[in-house]
């Protein structure tokens, strides 16, 4: 079968940097303030979640198989990166041969291929290897638990093997980021090192790097596809995980475009002439809780009543209508959320009686702990809106405790097992997840992918939901695909899987110089038609 788809920065700090005129801003240059709380790592692999692979994962690095993001009317797609066509093998399904593009060359001038992807591949699946870089591993192999072994065929031809067939690999591969081995050894073989003059194969390249400060892209003028060089010369990135101080940064003209801007300032942005941009994408903002025994939401009845519990139009009036209510994995109004028996609407009643079921009352009621984030990639307003949840869930009887941490600090905490350090005794985590293909449904869901081997935090084992999931991975037919997954979002959401709570409308705020954005129905945008006015 062949595929070939054609709060870190202060206000004084700010200040300094920026200056009150703007010194960076000249008509080429793009100043964008990030929720991550520091600058995401620029070694080709980046952390702070999905924002970090935004802004400094695929504008900078490329992997073999891309996402289209041409198309805004559409959910994204795939399409050829560094590979130019790739397929799997009809006799062995855990055998996946990529055609790498030609004449691609790193920003330091060094050639890409075969010899740079296995390099890559020993860096992030290979522990005993030279470049092995343990920060960049944790990250790639909880997106890609699959790696089995891989090898150069030659120049221009790598082969793969999976551990398990898995039809979804190339949205699994994906996440894979290739760096320059030349590089590397030019910084004397030092991740810190290379991370301050790194080199991908990107759009744009890495200029300048001020750790916890900003960083710095300018124009690949040599970039190997020339309908996709960029049209800006320079795009700055900030940290600021304070929603108020983006939002002071973009109205003092501090910078050009901020992320999640506050909901309630959306109207006077707007009345401003301020641009506010917004837009369905794949995402879930849930509660991935702790179901293993012993933990209070083992009980499937526990977690029906949860869900029950919330508010959820409520919570997307407080949020000004900045996203959509969740009653599972998908959008009710996916062509995969099939047809669940339960209908996770605003029921505190019935969420009483299943707690009472489940041997829970006003006389013993439920205590959890829930680890949540002060900002992040998709994180929304993730303090106030647990705050209205645990508002919700008291009054039916469940006690929660909210525990805050910094992002990446969260992120740890989710690539390790309930009950170990990291997790700092948490009950449930709240992250937001991607729901873009087939792929994330099995890292979340299936047995075998509990962490610390994949993204399956809570540890949640359907043998039901585990057999589909064997069918979808076995099932190359993206039509035959797409029914499993649609029998599984009707199986975890009558589980409870999680608790549901919203799907994120991904809003932006930006000056109305910034001309050429398209938002694509994706966690990741492309800056390359982007100008400044």
């Amino acid at each position: 079968m062949k595929f070939s788809l054609k709060g870190a920065v202060a206000g004084l700090l700010l200040g300094t940097m920026l200056g009150s005129g703007g010194a960076w801003a000249d008509g080429g240059t793009l100043r964008i303030a990030m929720t991550a709380a520091d600058v995401p790592t620029t070694t080709g692999m980046p952390n702070n979640g999905f924002e970090g692979m935004r802004f400094l994962g695929y504008t900078v690095f490329e992997p073999l198989i891309d996402w289209d993001l041409s198309d805004p009317s559409k959910p994204a797609d795939l399409r050829p990166g560094l590979a130019e066509s790739w397929e799997v093998d009809p006799a062995d399904q855990t055998r996946w041969t990529f055609h790498l593009r030609k004449g691609v060359k790193f920003h330091d001038g060094s050639d890409f291929n075969a010899d740079a992807v296995i390099w890559n591949l020993d860096r992030f699946f290979d522990d005993k290897s030279p470049q092995f870089d343990a920060n960049g591993s944790a990250i790639t192999r909880g997106r890609n638990p699959l790696m089995k072994s891989w090898k150069k065929i030659d120049d221009y031809t790598v082969e793969i093997d999976t551990k398990y067939p898995a039809s979804y690999f190339p949205y699994i591969i994906c996440y894979t980021l290739i760096a320059s081995p030349a590089a590397f050894a030019a910084a004397g073989n030092d991740w810190a090192k290379f991370a301050q003059a790194p080199a991908g194969t990107g759009p744009f390249r890495i200029t300048k790097v001020t750790p916890r400060v900003s960083v710095e892209l300018a124009r690949n003028d040599a970039y190997w596809n020339p309908a996709r060089v960029p049209k800006l010369d320079k795009v700055v990135l900030l940290p600021m995980p304070e929603a108020t101080t983006r939002l002071a940064a973009l109205r003092s003209g501090q910078v050009d475009w901020i992320e999640v801007p506050p909901p309630d300032a959306i109207p006077s942005l707007k009345s401003a002439g301020f641009n506010v941009v917004t837009g369905v994408y794949p995402h879930d903002w849930p509660w991935e809780w702790d179901v293993s025994e012993g933990s209070p939401f083992h009980d499937v009845r526990v977690r029906q009543a949860a869900n029950y519990a919330i508010d959820r139009d409520g919570l997307v009036q407080m949020l000004n209508g900045t996203a959509i209510p969740a009653k599972g994995w998908y959008t009710p109004d996916h062509p995969l959320f099939g047809h669940p028996k339960n209908d996770y609407t605003y029921d505190p009643d019935k969420a009483r009686a299943l707690l009472k079921e489940a041997g829970y009352g006003p006389d013993h009621p439920l205590k959890a702990k829930i680890l949540t984030s002060t900002s992040g990639s998709g994180q929304m307003q993730p303090v106030q809106m647990n705050e209205f949840i645990q508002q919700n869930l008291a009054e039916v009887g469940i006690d929660i405790d909210l525990e805050t941490t910094e992002w990446g600090t969260l992120l740890v905490a989710l690539r390790n097992a309930p009950g170990s350090a990291p997790t700092m005794g948490a009950n449930a985590i709240n992250v937001s997840f991607a729901t873009s293909d087939p792929s994330w449904l099995a890292k979340f869901f299936h047995s075998k992918n509990k962490a610390p081997v994949s993204s399956n935090w809570g540890q949640y084992s359907n043998p039901e939901v585990d057999a589909v999931l064997d069918k979808m991975e076995l099932e190359f037919d993206p039509a035959r695909r797409d029914a499993y997954a649609r029998q599984v979002n009707e199986l975890i959401t009558d589980d409870a899987a999680w608790l549901y709570v919203v799907h994120d409308m991904n809003p932006r705020a930006m000056t109305k110089k910034v001309k050429g954005f398209r938002p694509a129905q994706s966690w990741f945008q492309d800056l390359t038609s982007v100008s400044m006015e």
